[in-house]
């Protein structure tokens, strides 16, 4: 019997381990979202309504104008000092050029070391998938449909997982972990090792504003109240696991959890960000995320002129005080401004600390009244 190796958050596999999923435990994944436009029709996607179905492009939060717009698709690889670069959607196959211009991209810049792996349903040109392996493709996670997850010969895409495994990249299969679905994971499981697939990850059932109606119609629940993970998935997925183990399968089984992706996966990745784009005056949390003082004026007072009697009154230096004009406030050292908050909220000025994600969408998670 294999050993179940209990890894980060809930997460548990059985040797081996792609090495994406290593780098993803690191945070130094690039995610590269190329297309929400996807063929397939599954009742769980967990894809935000704003992205689900649409032809849009991100580099981890930042969206690209267009597909010419690499010069962010690279920088955001720097800020995170990435290792590797996950492309996903949508399916990055039906927009198969445009992924194969950005796997040769991101190896031309970063070297061949730097490892790429995407997901694809495989449904649509699954004949190229020789063309992207020959462009640089390390890893090619297929995601089957569930109806054939107990009879996989039938399933239409399994000519492109047999392509994959022609070319040199590593062939994987990527499902959620259905409760009420584990023997038809478990003969999924069994098909793709006696094909030679090298992994198969089973990802925790979570809840989206996308497939809440789905989920709920299937009569599903939330695990707790701190936690959009499916109640049974994590449970159906350790069965999984052992029942697996005792079969002593050579493929590698992997199960993902919802606070591994959240805690360990996008923490560690925003925590690497946070360390390349903070400024002097931003403290970075335990967590990853921007603290920072902030001012702000009702009325039209000139920001740049009060930014620059502040700097003087107060006697502060260019990396205690910063003009922000795209969000149109002051934002400046948090210890200083909860100093002097007292003094300049006679002045009918608003000072706070705010706490954001160092992303590039700087998404704010609290705003508290200074001074403290």
């Amino acid at each position: 019997m294999k050993e179940i190796v209990q890894w980060l958050n809930e997460s548990t596999y059985i040797s081996s381990l792609s090495p994406a999923c290593r780098m993803c435990a690191q945070g130094s994944k690039l995610v590269v979202f190329i297309t929400g436009v996807c063929p397939s029709k599954c009742f769980y996607c967990p894809l935000s309504l704003e992205k689900g179905g649409r032809d849009r492009i991100f580099a981890d939060e930042w969206e690209l104008d267009d597909e010419n717009d690499t010069d962010k698709l690279i920088r955001e690889a720097e800020y995170i000092k990435a290792t590797g670069a996950g492309i996903t959607g949508g399916d990055p196959l039906v927009v198969w050029k445009r992924t194969e211009k950005y796997i040769s991209l991101l190896k031309n810049t970063f070297g061949s070391e730097f490892h790429i792996h995407l997901y694809t349903s495989g449904v649509k040109n699954g004949e190229y998938v020789t063309d992207l392996a020959s462009a640089g493709l390390d890893e090619i996670r297929f995601h089957p449909s569930t109806k054939h997850w107990n009879h996989m010969d039938e399933s239409p895409i399994v000519p492109a997982i047999k392509n994959a495994l022609e070319t040199d990249s590593d062939v994987a299969i990527e499902i959620p972990v259905i409760p009420e679905m584990k023997d038809e994971i478990l003969s999924l499981v069994k098909w793709a090792n006696n094909l030679g697939i090298r992994w198969i990850n089973l990802n925790e059932l979570e809840y989206s504003e996308r497939n809440v109606e789905n989920l709920n119609s299937r009569n599903y629940s939330v695990k707790s109240d701190i936690s959009a993970a499916v109640k049974g998935s994590q449970e159906s997925a350790n069965e999984i696991l052992m029942r697996a183990a005792e079969k002593d399968f050579d493929i590698g089984v992997h199960y993902c959890s919802c606070s591994f992706k959240d805690g360990v996966q996008l923490t560690n990745r925003i925590k690497r960000r946070a360390k390349s784009i903070a400024k002097d005056y931003e403290i970075i949390s335990r967590e990853g995320t921007l603290l920072k003082g902030i001012i702000c004026i009702k009325g039209k007072n000139s920001l740049s002129t009060l930014c620059e009697s502040l700097k003087q009154e107060f006697d502060l230096s260019d990396n205690q005080i910063f003009l922000n004009i795209k969000k149109e406030r002051i934002e400046m050292d948090l210890l200083v401004l909860n100093k002097i908050a007292p003094i300049l909220t006679k002045r009918r000025m608003q000072c706070y600390m705010t706490e954001e994600y160092p992303t590039a969408d700087e998404l704010e998670v609290e705003r508290i009244p200074l001074p403290l």
